[in-house]
């Protein structure tokens, strides 16, 4: 996880989370599987979240990017903005997922861009798009995330 320590926050996040003593770069990162997949999230607010992916090693057998590895990203960069939406003391469960996979991508890098449609108390919903390098919009994805309290005590186990 650490190839996440490009990530880019806002002020304010890295005010919100200061003083629990955490990795932010590594709590807001695609985890083990989206490091196996080497998703990097390179922006992290709020209002915008930005990631990439190779599509080189996330192939299904007729060579194209697998719909899978689309979800894969989608589900990141929505929960990633889904948990700074919800701050400290949110846990953001992901409760639905639809992707809509417009065109095969072969090579290179796809990039995905989540920005809520819905930002509430218990809730939050994310749209992600994701394009490939010539900006062709690749997959449109949807991703609702129930926001649990928790004690932030949480990110230390």
């Amino acid at each position: 996880m650490g190839e996440q320590s490009t990530t880019m926050f806002p002020q304010e996040i890295l005010d919100q989370w200061t003083g629990l003593g955490l990795d932010l770069p590594a709590l807001f990162s695609a985890g083990h599987l989206g490091e196996r997949m080497s998703v990097r999230v390179t922006e992290a607010a709020p209002d915008r979240v930005v990631g990439t992916m190779p599509v080189e090693g996330n192939t299904q057998p007729y060579g194209l990017l697998h719909g899978g590895a689309s979800a894969v990203l989608a589900e990141t960069l929505g929960s990633v903005g889904s948990m700074l939406h919800g701050g400290p003391h949110k846990l953001a469960v992901g409760v639905d997922l639809n992707c809509t996979h417009h065109r095969g991508v072969r090579s290179g890098l796809v990039t995905g861009v989540a920005t809520p449609v819905h930002r509430g108390r218990s809730t939050a919903t994310y749209e992600i798009v994701i394009s490939d390098e010539q900006d062709k919009r690749v997959c449109t994805a949807r991703l609702t995330c129930m926001l649990r309290d928790v004690d932030a005590d949480v990110y230390r186990s």
